[in-house]
């Protein structure tokens, strides 16, 4: 459990360069550097987690205030690779956390993550296709009439992953779930003035949570086999 965490840790790094670096249409390869003076960082300016506290969320150059996604996605990736533990569900745990962060944050769920982690899916559980096609078709139903003023189109790739990775009847539950959250947060920003009713709001780190709490909280199927029994 230890390593895990460690593991994971490294892996939200690794996540938040990613991230970075697809918003700005770079190379991962290159060495990291502040976003402000562009001085490259060391190794001990790069830790997980602890160099943003030994540092105190400042550049070490310019003192440029850093954001607090990077230490926060550190740990969420670490404690969600010790919840899930090994298996195929810590790539997908990484897919989803891109997808969170940069619809949160860009209002686009980029492609380039989204449809490696649609086959992915596909490959390992070809068997829930049916939840996929649905999940996915209906979504795209939403982008369709609503000409993407409702739905985008990443928000249909999202559900295809969910159907392949959740099948039924799991699918149903995370995805009205989705709704939910979605809609407890639009009235919190409403009641608190800073939406309004007409405002978009990214509906991915909706779908990306639910899926994740049904990934490894499977309820509603122990409610059906509870209820069955």
């Amino acid at each position: 459990m230890i390593f895990l965490f460690f593991f994971g840790l490294t892996i939200g790094s690794f996540l938040n360069v990613l991230i970075d670096r697809l918003a700005k249409k770079e190379s991962i390869l290159g060495r990291s550097y502040c976003d402000h003076c562009r001085k490259t960082l060391h190794w001990h300016q790069l830790v997980p987690v602890l160099s943003f506290i030994v540092y105190r969320a400042r550049c070490r150059y310019c003192q440029a205030k850093i954001s607090i996604q990077y230490p926060l996605l550190e740990l969420i990736t670490g404690i969600l690779f010790v919840l899930f533990g090994w298996g195929w569900n810590l790539i997908f745990v990484a897919i989803l956390l891109v997808i969170f962060v940069y619809d949160a944050k860009y209002m686009l769920v980029p492609d380039i993550i989204a449809i490696p982690g649609m086959i992915l899916a596909l490959i390992i559980s070809p068997e829930n296709w049916e939840a996929a096609a649905l999940s996915g078709g209906f979504f795209a139903f939403l982008v369709l009439i609503s000409r993407e003023k409702w739905m985008g189109w990443g928000d249909a790739e999202i559900a295809i992953i969910m159907g392949f990775l959740l099948g039924f009847p799991e699918i149903i539950f995370a995805l009205n779930l989705a709704f939910v959250l979605g809609s407890i947060y639009g009235i919190i920003l409403i009641a608190k003035k800073r939406r309004s009713l007409k405002s978009l709001i990214a509906f991915g780190p909706f779908l990306v949570s639910a899926t994740i709490i049904c990934l490894k909280f499977p309820i509603l199927e122990k409610v059906l086999a509870w209820w069955n029994y």
